[in-house]
């Protein structure tokens, strides 16, 4: 569970196996404990990676693997993982509660989904 710093309200998601063993790998190799931060400041070790760091972080890994850092931010790859999941599933229910979206309205314009489309499958999804 993570507290949203735009609109101050919890979003919870779930760490897979793989994600959960990457991280206790990444810190063990750096000599951090499950209770630090995972990246923490380059500044403060207290403290957790600035947004404008973690930015510089993803323009730089999207280079190296030769794609244009213009093409891809923090944002876009937020969106594209919720795309694939909507695609895949096709539920705007369960992409609303990952994305931490009060309205299914806002959720429907991030994706850029049709409102008809939207609503259709919306009826057809069950809560």
């Amino acid at each position: 569970m993570v507290v949203q710093q735009k609109t101050g309200r919890p979003v919870q998601f779930e760490l897979t196996s793989d994600v959960r063993a990457s991280l206790l790998a990444w810190l063990e190799r750096r000599g951090g404990t499950v209770n630090d931060h995972a990246f923490p400041s380059r500044i403060n070790h207290a403290h957790h990676m600035s947004t404008r760091q973690y930015a510089r972080l993803v323009d730089e890994w999207v280079t190296a693997i030769g794609l244009r850092a213009s093409d891809y931010g923090t944002h876009s790859l937020r969106r594209t993982k919720a795309a694939m999941i909507y695609k895949a599933t096709g539920n705007l229910r369960a992409i609303q509660i990952l994305l931490g979206h009060t309205k299914i309205e806002n959720t429907v314009r991030y994706l850029g989904v049709d409102i008809e489309d939207a609503l259709l499958l919306a009826e057809r999804t069950e809560i």
